[in-house]
């Protein structure tokens, strides 16, 4: 099986046509692709009828993080030990948000995803636990939660994960949007989100990505593209030692690499 693009979320097409300015026309429904499954020694992907990979998770470990770019995303875990809330925008198989919920057990996870399909298939097929007291996954636009004040100042840490079917780019990229994502932070929040290294969107993302945040990180490229930016709303001195000696507190409690991640950002921090 030929696996392409890794974690891609859904777009709804909000175009209505030539006559959507009359007041009389209802809004089109959001159109998606159709959801899809397949497996590979012992790993189920997600897909939207075609070859890219939405998401995976093994089997035997529903509640791990099964794919490497997935990993990087939690690179906030550096910095952050007890987080009372953290969001998601792109559910996929729901790989970050069970983690999260199971990993932080006294943090609330919201998680937003627009397509109902997607919401429906990872609870029955990807062991996504369903709505309580510290879990909500809603139907939604991601760039409504975020413009919504009542989100503001809320979040300790934001993992952005949007992308269509076609694998173009992120779905939401503006400025406009990163600044409502800034806005949803605590002021020593961050922000992970999923680019697409060899694609033109990868410096609009970056430049956009630097207007809202005080600082900007990208990880190596990992798959076929996938790069991880962690975006900091201030300014983040790098304590390189201790940075390694809370990976190695990470990769004892949870297994992940996050020995790499310090790794990546010392790389970024010293291209040279």
């Amino acid at each position: 099986m030929l696996i392409k693009r890794k974690s891609i979320e859904a777009e709804a097409n909000h175009r209505t046509g030539p006559k959507a300015a009359s007041a009389q026309k209802s809004p089109r429904k959001p159109k998606f692709a159709p959801v899809t499954l397949s497996e590979l020694d012992g790993v189920r992907f997600l897909h939207f009828g075609t070859e890219w990979v939405q998401g995976a998770m093994r089997l035997r470990k529903p509640d791990s993080i099964e794919l490497e770019y997935a990993q990087q995303m939690m690179i906030w875990m550096l910095f952050k030990t007890a987080p009372e809330h953290i969001a998601q925008l792109g559910l996929g198989t729901g790989a970050l948000t069970k983690f999260c919920y199971r990993q932080f057990e006294d943090a609330r996870v919201t998680t937003i995803e627009l397509n109902p399909s997607v919401i429906s298939i990872c609870e029955s097929m990807f062991k996504l636990p369903l709505n309580d007291d510290r879990l909500q996954v809603r139907e939604m636009d991601a760039m409504d939660f975020v413009m919504d004040e009542v989100n503001y100042d809320t979040i300790d840490a934001l993992q952005v994960d949007l992308y269509d079917a076609t694998a173009k780019g992120p779905v939401l990229d503006t400025p406009e949007f990163y600044q409502a994502c800034a806005a949803c932070l605590k002021e020593d929040g961050m922000l992970t989100v999923n680019l697409f290294g060899d694609h033109p969107s990868y410096a609009k993302n970056l430049k956009a990505l630097r207007f809202a945040f005080a600082e900007v990180l990208c990880l190596p490229e990992v798959h076929d593209g996938n790069v991880v930016a962690i975006a900091f709303k201030q300014k983040q001195g790098m304590d390189f030692p201790a940075l390694y000696e809370r990976a190695n507190e990470i990769k004892t409690q949870t297994k992940l690499p996050a020995k790499s991640w310090v790794n990546g950002l010392k790389a970024a921090c010293d291209p040279e």
